[in-house]
């Protein structure tokens, strides 16, 4: 049974759900990282650092510490207060799953310093419950790219691509989009016409990690049940989406419910010129690019705090 008193560090990736057609199904761990390290104290504390640092340091409608606790609660477990050391990388509001990595990690911590005692399996299905899709929590647990669905009442997952040498390109504007406003947009119905494309494309795609098989991506990333209705609030999508035909960029996808774009690139091509067509086709300076690569999962280890903390 696990020490409730350790110290325990956090380590988990952003992630990038839907891939184009693959709408609540579909998810892909990348190498961005929400890094927590935690201990027990005498009140709540937390010191953050990286992106969105001031966001991620309030201890008012955070939602780490708001499931933590409600997780303890609801397990007839004390409160332990913590102080959080946080060092995050994972951009807020641009469809990159904080949401999912802040749930996830709430989660841990609560089995941990409640010494709840669950299996991997329970703190998925918690993390998941709560989240209300499985999509970002499964990818940010298991990595890779990560297929889930609920059905026979229990989370299904299967992981595959984890180690693909595949870049990826995330477009981020300079401001964030609610997932419940992207959700909004969506029709309560979708003609067979669009379901069966993308019921094809899924399944492409879901090959094309499988098989280590980037030829497939221009067309298994497209998409009819989310991208074109989400196009007026997330603009670079419609900027960007020609771009999937270019040679070196394999395929273009929204990242998320948006508004940041994803672009899974060759990395034998130079990537600077790649630069440059997205620059050219943005014709926005403000507009952020990062570089980044698929990643393992989330992992948990205890910390052993250096003296001067």
């Amino acid at each position: 049974m696990t020490n409730s008193a350790e110290p325990i560090r956090l380590k988990l990736p952003a992630t990038s759900a839907n891939l184009g057609p693959g709408f609540d199904a579909l998810g892909l761990a990348l190498a961005m990282y929400l890094i927590i390290d935690a201990r027990p104290a005498t009140m709540f504390r937390i010191d953050a650092k990286g992106r969105d640092a001031a966001m991620c340091a309030k201890l008012e409608d955070n939602l780490i510490l708001a499931t933590y606790s409600s997780v303890l609660i609801a397990g007839g477990r004390e409160v332990t207060p913590l102080h959080l050391e946080i060092l995050n990388d994972i951009p807020l509001g641009m469809g990159c799953g904080s949401s999912a990595a802040a749930l996830l990690a709430g989660v841990f911590l609560a089995n941990h310093f409640g010494n709840l005692g669950w299996s991997r399996a329970q703190l998925l299905e918690e993390a998941c419950r709560r989240e209300g899709h499985p999509d970002n929590v499964a990818a940010c647990f298991f990595g890779g790219m990560t297929v889930s669905s609920f059905g026979l009442n229990r989370i299904n997952t299967a992981t595959c691509g984890e180690r693909l040498k595949w870049h990826m390109l995330l477009v981020l504007p300079s401001s964030g989009l609610a997932t419940k406003t992207a959700r909004a947009l969506l029709p309560d119905t979708y003609s067979r016409h669009d379901v069966v494309e993308n019921v094809q494309n899924a399944a492409l795609l879901v090959s094309a990690f499988a098989l280590d098989r980037p030829d497939l991506l221009t067309v298994a990333m497209r998409d009819r049940l989310h991208q074109p209705y989400r196009m007026e609030v997330c603009p670079l999508l419609r900027l960007l989406l020609p771009l999937s035909t270019e040679s070196g960029i394999y395929g273009v996808a929204l990242s998320g419910a948006g508004p940041s774009v994803l672009l899974i690139v060759d990395p034998a091509v130079d990537e600077s010129n790649t630069f440059s067509k997205i620059r050219r086709a943005v014709n926005d300076p403000t507009v952020e690019i990062v570089r980044t690569s698929i990643s393992q999962g989330a992992v948990s280890s205890k910390l052993i705090f250096s003296a001067n903390r």
